[in-house]
């Protein structure tokens, strides 16, 4: 019988400590969570710190309050030409290098004239780049189709990507439209 009370102690202890080694699983596990909780709570805060949120004053606007971008065409003699007008607001800026086309094969485009120079900046991302700065910019391109045949309801792309000078750059825009490509 006092083999059996040793082994029901020795069973009892092991159960014990197991159970505690559990508790402090679950607990530290518990804490872990909370503070992970905690951390996204904190980096949550910290992006409605940067844009709108109904909590806080944003310190930087939302890209569409930022630049306003519309397209309008034109049928011409030579094509349609495609003019892209940015509405910058100040303290931001606008890549030049950034703006972009994609359209379907078979139609071409002329390069990009611009109704501003674009000044050049040392951007801490991209070193020194122009940019337009100025409040209104239009870019102007010539859409033609390779056949010289008209075309209605192209779907053009347009690419962009700008910044604040407070230190935000937003991730690359794309403007989706549709074009009528006049006959040449």
């Amino acid at each position: 019988m006092s083999i059996q009370t040793s082994t029901s102690a020795a069973i009892e202890k092991r159960v014990a400590n197991k159970s505690y080694v559990l508790a402090f699983t679950v607990m530290s596990a518990s804490l872990m969570a909370g503070l992970s909780m905690t951390s996204m709570s904190a980096q949550a805060a910290g992006l409605g710190e940067l844009f709108n949120n109904s909590n806080t004053k944003s310190k930087f606007l939302p890209v569409d309050e930022a630049f306003q971008v519309v397209s309008s065409t034109k049928a011409t003699s030579k094509g349609t030409r495609l003019s892209i007008n940015f509405d910058i607001t100040p303290g931001h800026y606008v890549y030049k290098n950034k703006l972009t086309l994609n359209f379907p094969k078979g139609v071409s485009a002329t390069p990009f004239t611009f109704s501003q120079s674009p000044v050049s900046i040392d951007d801490p991302t991209f070193g020194k780049v122009p940019v337009f700065t100025q409040r209104n910019m239009v870019a102007t391109t010539m859409l033609t189709t390779k056949n010289g045949k008209g075309a209605k309801n192209v779907p053009v792309v347009i690419g962009w990507q700008g910044c604040a000078t407070a230190g935000l750059c937003y991730p690359p825009e794309k403007v989706k439209t549709t074009v009528d490509i006049a006959v040449r």
